[in-house]
């Protein structure tokens, strides 16, 4: 019986450290899957530093001369017009003349062959950092039509030229904010924050300031000359 007591130790012996072996191994598994998942999110304000314009002025006549002359009477009427406004005319760019008629259909539908009138128009960007004098442009154009003018303007775009640099520096806030968001869950629960296991950028809104408006694919709004980009963050912390 002796001979068999060492080798009943030994096995017993082995059995405890198995276990303890095994335990810690679980523990260890367990406490590296507590986790905490958090989103952090940051705001900044913007304030658009270039304006674009888009109009066009139509000519009309019974003939495609008197459409084209039509058109060349407007045109220093507009440029008139936005010099007097302080638009510098190196900020005017003009795009190639459209022409096109307007035909006579028969009572089956069919063309006569006939023009009933003629147009001629020309496109014209306004680009300029002032932003308040191309909302001033929008707004007063259509005053032209007191003198025969035929102008229609696009909604205008303001854009920010330094956007590049700002979603850097924004996404870097919301990084910084979901860090801090899991360091305060943390220590309510009386745990302490581990190093961070992975973590994704949401898509960028930009969008007129104080606005809710999300998208899925973002938001990049050219309608408002004050704006706000957030970026949203979604981070997982590990927790000891």
């Amino acid at each position: 019986m002796r001979t068999h007591v060492p080798a009943a130790i030994i096995l017993g012996v082995s059995l405890v450290i198995a276990t303890i072996i095994l335990a810690t191994t679980w523990r260890g598994n367990v406490k590296a899957a507590q986790t905490l998942k958090v989103t952090g999110s940051a705001k900044m304000e913007l304030t658009s530093d270039l304006g674009r314009l888009r109009l066009t002025v139509q000519g009309d006549g019974s003939t495609a001369e008197a459409a084209w002359n039509d058109l060349q009477r407007q045109l220093p009427l507009v440029f008139g017009f936005m010099d007097d406004l302080g638009v510098d005319a190196a900020a005017i760019e003009r795009h190639p003349v459209n022409r096109w008629s307007i035909d006579e259909f028969d009572a089956n539908g069919n063309r006569t062959g006939r023009a009933l009138s003629h147009q001629t128009s020309q496109d014209l960007t306004v680009e300029l950092a002032d932003v308040q004098l191309i909302k001033r442009l929008s707004l007063d154009l259509s005053s032209l039509v007191t003198q025969g003018v035929n102008v229609r303007a696009m909604p205008p775009q303001y854009l920010f030229t330094g956007l590049a640099e700002v979603k850097d520096e924004v996404q870097a806030l919301a990084a910084t904010d979901a860090m801090r968001r899991a360091r305060r869950v943390a220590d309510a629960a009386g745990a302490a924050l581990g190093p961070i296991r992975d973590a994704r950028m949401g898509v960028l809104q930009v969008t007129p300031r104080h606005s809710t408006v999300v998208s899925d694919y973002g938001v990049n709004d050219n309608s408002s000359i004050e704006k706000q980009i957030t970026a949203v963050v979604h981070a997982r912390f590990a927790i000891e």
